[in-house]
Parts: C-alpha cells; structure tokens; sequence
C-alpha cells in the first residue's frame, strides 16, 4: 500500500480525531449561540441561518487544505504515518467576539433605536467585517509571522491570550457549569481527569466525547424528574435549517462599524499569527515538517472565505497535532470533520446539535482548553518572566468586572452613568475599572513585555514601551474612557472623560521619564567601571 492510500485511510486514530475535533468546534458553536441567544437575547434565527453557515464553511475550506498538505507531505517523503494540521475554530477569540464584540453590539444598537431584527443585522455584518479584517491581517503577517514573535515577548504574546482564556472563557463557562452543578461538575470532572490528569477511560475512548455524553445523560435523565430544579429545558423541536454560505457583500456595510473594534480585532489576528507559527513548531518537533507560511495562508484564507461568506468566527490550526498523531490519526480525520461541520452548517443539523445539547454540558471543554492554554503560558515563558505572565492577568480582570457592571441586569444604566462620573477622592471607581478593561489585549501585551524588558533590565526599551503606552492611551487604543471601548481624538473629550484619559496617558509618561532616568544611571556606571577597567590594566 502506497503512503497516500494509507493517508486516505480512515483507521480507529482517525475516529478518535474526528470525534475530538467536531465537539471541539460544536463547543465553541454551542458557547458563541448561548452567549449571544441566552445573554444578550440575540434572535436565534439570525445566530443559526446567517451567521453559523458561513462560520462552518471556512472550517470545512481549512479543513481542506490541510488535508490536502498532508497527503501531499507523505507522498513526497514516502511516509504513512503523516498526520495532518487540525483546524477549527479558534476558542478565545470566538468567545472574546461574542462576549466583547457581537453581544455588546447588539446592545448598543438598539439602545440607538434600531428594531431587534435590524439590530441583529447590523451586528451580523459587524462580525463579517472583523473577520475579513483579522484575515486580511493575518494573510499580511503570514510573511511575517517570524519578525512579529521576534519582536514581541512570548510573555506579552501568551500572558495577553492566558488572560483571556483564565477569565473569560475559564471563569464564565465555570459559571455556567455551576448553574446546572449536577450535570457541569460531573463532566468537568471527566475532562479533568481524562485530560489533565490522562487517566484511561474505558475502551479507551476520547475524554471530550465520555464527559458530553455523560453530561447529555444526566441532564435528560435527571431534568424530567425535577432533580435539576431549574436548570433543566426541555429540548427545542428538531428543525432542518437549510441555509447556502454564498458570498455577499454584507461585510462592506459592517466595516465602518469596526473601527470601536480594532483594539480587540487587530490582537486577535495578531496572536493567530503567532500562535500558527507556535503549532507548527510542534507538529515539526513531532515529525511532520509543513512549511510555516503554507499553514499561516491557509489559516488567513479560510477565516477571509467565512468573513465574505456570513461567518463571525476565526479559523486557526489547533495545538494538538502532536496529540492526534499520538492516538493514531492521519489525515482522513480532518476531511470527515470539516465535511461534518461545513455539511453541517448547510443542513442545519450542526445547530440542531447546538440547541439541543445546553451550555452545561459543553462548557466543560471550554474550562480546559482555558486551563491549558493559561499553564502554557508558564510553561512556554522562562521563569524568570512569571511576574510579567502574572501582571498581564490584570487588565482582563478588569474587563470582566466592566462586563458584568455593564449589564443592566446588575446595574441600572442610569445608575452605571452616575458611578462613571461620581466625585470622590480620586478618579471613579468604575471609570477606572472601564477604562482598564477595555482595550485590554494590548495593554497586556505592553504590561508584560515592559516587565520583561525591567527583568532584562533593558531600561531604554522599557521607557520607550511605556512612551507607547501613552501614545494609544490618548486615542484610547488602551484605556478607552467610553465604555463600548471606542477609540477617538483626545481633544474631543471633555468633563470626567477627558480627566480619566489624560491621568492615564500621564501615568503612563511619568513613568517613562523615570526608566529613562534610571537608564542613564546605569549608563553612566557602566561607562564608570569601563574607564577604571581600563586603567587598571594601564
């Protein structure tokens, strides 16, 4: 048998791949549905007939050419035991554009006075627009996706996504867990123990498929007898919602609105690119040796492919390559699993799936990809930059407390208004808690690679990070005073607003003069024990 055929070939490792893979894409599909639907009370027709076809599609377009590379590798190295690049979508971003892009969004706009449905399509073009924006970046920096992780500290570049990962899509799915606990506690506690602790499972089947089904059995074995209390729905009629992911223009409308957006979409292609590059080198380290750019362009195509096509969440290689190798699979297992996801999204049995499987259940997953990618964050860093992982923790705490503020099921928005501009000692309170949150990617970025520059004890690097710092907290890139996030010309603003973004611009300055400062005192010593070393040997 020739290395192709044997590629083509779906064994038991492809199974276990393909298995693996779909839920992970279904439970990112599953969280962006329940976000949208059940927190910002997006209408479900638009979530699963405009947005969910295109989305599936740029998986199955990925999906795709990954195989393909794959059959290609082992052709031209006379291998069988080539296994191909996983794609889906990207679990992080997808979450950070429904918790801190689609949702707020719709908010907003109808708090404009547009109707729910023109609401909903607003925020739909929206979301296609950032997604041609982020493949438009990303298909630029796939040439120079190596100068980027040069330039920027793996710290700044893991810490920045950690945080997102420990706080929003660790800490809220957990919430969401622990409102159903009989059915989230019992599949977390699978996952942990197939996954973190790589305890075997009987008949060696996949942690992720054991703890979905066992959450599925409980919540519709429990649910109908009361023993869930209210956490228990019964399950949504099955419905086949046919919908064709062809190319439409819709995106164009949405541009415009993605410029409150870029602080927030411009580091997610970033940390794509980065992360592409960080997956490759370990499918390399694994035996599997695909070119860097081929994986980068084929990454920035799909996510372009499902921005024109309706789709409003990012494509990206998965970390795991190594891990489905180990378990047998080749490249059979990313054909079945984007036909099932892009068929899918066609069909409408990939929202079917969604609806009928609650957020408990899947939530889960999304705990431990939060955990992996937070203790990567350690791991992949030299310990000596620990502090700087940890202090770029901050800015998206603060981002999830201005979340949940935010919503005017906890706090009246009239009530919000006056905390945002209350006298007191100090600036308010909740202006700081906004303003820190928001644009907080990149701040988390600038705080960590300032740490590392400190650590490196790199002074004038340091200063000048921190000259950056004030630059886009001006236009409010970071620490934006409004609480969409917005960014503006600083002169625009006025009262409290322009009180809050100059104090921070300021502090940010201040501080720059004093590195500088300190700068000179270590040039000056260096300078001082290069002359008495010198005379010395005279």
């Amino acid at each position: 048998m020739t290395s192709t055929a044997a590629t083509r070939k779906f064994n038991s490792g492809d199974v276990n791949g393909f298995l693996g893979l779909v839920v992970d894409n279904l439970s990112i599909l599953a969280f962006i549905a329940g976000a949208l639907i059940g927190i910002f009370q997006f209408p479900a027709e638009i979530v699963f007939q405009r947005m969910f076809p295109g989305t599936a599609f740029g998986v199955l377009i990925g999906n795709v050419i990954y195989t393909w590379m794959a059959r290609r590798l082992a052709r031209r190295e006379g291998r069988e035991d080539v296994t191909a690049m996983p794609l889906g979508l990207d679990a992080p971003t997808s979450i950070g554009m429904a918790l801190l892009v689609l949702g707020p969004a719709f908010v907003s706009y109808k708090q404009a006075g547009l109707d729910e449905h023109a609401a909903a399509i607003a925020t739909w073009q929206l979301g296609m627009a950032a997604l041609v924006v982020m493949g438009v970046l990303k298909f630029v920096l796939s040439f120079f996706g190596a100068a980027v992780q040069r330039h920027v500290p793996r710290a700044g570049l893991l810490g920045s996504i950690a945080g997102i990962a420990l706080v929003l899509m660790g800490f809220l799915p957990l919430v969401e867990i622990l409102r159903v606990p009989i059915v989230g506690f019992a599949g977390l506690g699978i996952v942990l123990y197939a996954l973190v602790a790589h305890g075997r499972l009987p008949f060696g089947l996949p942690g992720v498929l054991v703890a979905v089904l066992v959450g599925a059995l409980l919540y519709f074995g429990l649910g109908p007898t009361g023993a869930l209390g209210s956490g228990y729905q019964p399950p949504h009629a099955w419905q086949w919602r046919f919908a064709l992911p062809w190319p439409n223009l819709g995106f164009l409308d949405g541009l415009p609105l993605t410029v409150p957006y870029l602080p927030l979409l411009l580091p997610f292609g970033l940390l794509m690119v980065v992360g592409g590059i960080n997956v490759n080198e370990s499918a390399r380290a694994a035996g599997d040796d695909y070119p860097t750019r081929d994986i980068l362009l084929t990454e920035a195509f799909s996510t372009l492919v499902a921005g024109v096509c309706g789709g409003v969440a990012q494509t990206t290689p998965y970390i795991g390559q190594p891990a489905y190798k180990a378990m047998g699979a080749r490249s059979a297992y990313t054909l079945a699993t984007g036909l099932f996801i892009g068929i899918g999204g066609v069909l409408g049995y990939v929202s079917g799936l969604v609806e009928l499987l609650p957020l408990a259940v899947l939530a889960p997953i999304l705990v431990f990809v939060a955990i992996s990618i937070t203790t990567q964050a350690f791991e992949a860093t030299p310990q000596r930059y620990a502090a700087a992982v940890v202090f770029s923790f901050f800015p998206p705490i603060a981002r999830l407390l201005a979340i949940k503020l935010g919503d005017p099921n906890v706090v009246a928005p009239d009530h919000f208004g006056t905390l945002m501009t209350q006298a007191g000692h100090g600036l308010p309170e909740l202006a700081v808690l906004v303003a820190l949150g928001n644009g907080f990617i990149i701040t988390s970025m600038i705080w960590a690679s300032f740490v590392v520059a400190l650590i490196d004890a790199r002074l004038r690097d340091a200063a000048l990070i921190l000259v950056l710092g004030a630059a886009l907290t001006a236009f409010g890139v970071i620490h934006s005073v409004e609480p969409s996030g917005s960014i503006y010309l600083p002169w625009t603003l006025g009262g409290r607003a322009a009180e809050v973004a100059w104090q921070f611009a300021a502090a940010y300055a201040v501080l720059a003069v004093l590195i500088g400062a300190l700068s000179l005192q270590r040039y000056a010593a260096a300078s001082a024990g290069k002359r008495s070393h010198g005379m010395s040997r005279e």
